[in-house]
């Protein structure tokens, strides 16, 4: 017994041996999970760089995305404007063609009246017939908001006038038309036709008259 006693207890060395193994195994057991936590992190720190790469390209897909589509909305927007400003125009001059083809019967009607200046009784009946078809003519015209330009005594304006001939008279300021030849029109503000007007200017500048010296 005392020697079985004997050879199972164990001499310092071997204590001391055995000490070093267990603190070596532990420590490499500490290093490794030293090392596991360390690649566990770096992973982690990678796939949050690459979650925050991934984040940026989505917010410039979307801001790309959502700049296309205001740039679309824009485009809408213009396309709508500006058909209605051609319905809106096509309504208001749509009956531009028509009104220029009545303009040269009002123009007949008014020489008509302008011929008919007899104190004739029947000369005078057709004078009423005509004044009252000229104005039945100039009221639809109204209407339609077709109006005339006639500027008799106004400042020529090149903008609706046309001036066909030019005449000096010292008496009106230059460019005043002095007579309308033929009425304009205009519908909706547009110009129909130009008034044709005779214009004014300034005449000749006549040499001073000599003075007489009385004294002579």
């Amino acid at each position: 017994m005392v020697n079985e006693d004997k050879a199972q207890a164990a001499t310092p060395e071997e204590l001391v041996s055995s000490e070093s193994a267990a603190g070596a195994a532990f420590e490499s057991q500490v290093d490794g999970s030293a090392g596991s936590e360390t690649a566990a992190e770096q992973s982690s720190e990678s796939l949050r760089q690459d979650l925050d790469l991934e984040l940026e390209k989505a917010q410039l897909a979307l801001k790309d995305a959502q700049d296309q589509v205001l740039r679309a909305q824009a485009d809408v927007q213009n396309i709508r404007r500006r058909a209605e400003q051609d319905v809106s125009k096509a309504r208001k001059f749509a009956l531009e063609r028509f009104a220029e083809e009545l303009l040269p019967v009002v123009d007949n009607l008014e020489r008509g009246l302008d011929s008919a200046q007899n104190d004739n009784a029947d000369v005078k009946v057709i004078r009423e017939g005509v004044e009252l078809t000229l104005s039945s003519f100039m009221n639809v015209l109204k209407k339609f908001n077709v109006e005339s330009i006639d500027p008799q005594g106004e400042p020529f304006d090149p903008q609706v006038h046309q001036a066909m001939t030019m005449v000096e008279n010292d008496n009106v300021e230059p460019n005043t038309v002095l007579h309308v030849m033929q009425k304009g029109y205009q519908l909706n503000g547009r110009l129909v036709r130009p008034a044709m007007v005779m214009v004014s200017k300034a005449g000749a500048k006549k040499p001073d008259t000599p003075k007489i010296d009385e004294q002579a």
